[in-house]
């Protein structure tokens, strides 16, 4: 495949890494792992992942099932080339950081388009939310550990942790400074003013040139 793997991708890999199964398996190891949490996954989008992978000769089809009425069922298993290709784009992904643009960030560039009052109460309901997610991230991570999931397997959400984490203590200290006139959306330097350029005066010869 010539363009870099989706994260979906890279996803199906890591998991065909461990031995074959067919895609409903994936959907059930991918719940139970909280990959999920960590990748955009949908029923389709992962059939289709499937498919394209194959294609490509990263993944190849082993044997095909059917258990009574249920659709049929394909175990796939990942080539050696697929291995390669798992490989080289997880060291991409770790050693080159890629430019992303948060939706927050730019929210962040434009905040002053709404009065200082209503941007601390949007940012105070932000932090509300942003607990929320803390503690439902953090009671997933616990549960898996007490599982027995070993703890390499469960990086992503303790990196997803530190980043809730690190994104509810900047929304607070905003809000703390808008509340208390630390921060205001007040210009406090004045402003060039660009005046236009005065047009030269055209003399006598000139004109009756």
């Amino acid at each position: 495949m010539s363009r870099p793997l989706t994260p979906l991708a890279l996803t199906v890999l890591r998991m065909l890494c461990d031995g074959p199964m067919h895609p409903y398996e994936m959907q059930q190891r991918i719940r139970d792992h909280a990959y999920d949490q960590a990748v955009k996954i949908t029923h389709g989008s992962l059939y289709h992942s499937v498919e394209r992978l194959a294609e490509g000769g990263l993944i190849e089809p082993l044997e095909t099932s059917r258990e009574g009425r249920r659709p049929e069922r394909t175990v796939y298993a990942v080539t050696s080339a697929g291995r390669d290709a798992a490989q080289f784009r997880l060291a991409e992904l770790l050693v080159r950081p890629a430019e992303e643009f948060p939706l927050f960030g730019t929210a962040l560039a434009f905040i002053n388009l709404l009065p200082e009052g209503e941007v601390a109460r949007l940012l105070r309901n932000r932090g509300i939310a942003l607990e929320a997610a803390l503690a439902a991230h953090q009671t997933a991570h616990d549960s898996l550990r007490k599982q027995g999931i070993e703890r390499y397997k469960l990086i992503d959400q303790e990196w997803l942790i530190a980043r809730v984490r690190s994104e509810l203590d900047y929304v607070r200290g905003l809000v703390a400074d808008l509340e208390s006139g630390r921060l205001t959306f007040d210009d406090t330097e004045p402003r060039a003013i660009c005046h236009p350029r005065p047009r030269p005066r055209r003399t006598d010869d000139e004109m009756g040139a």
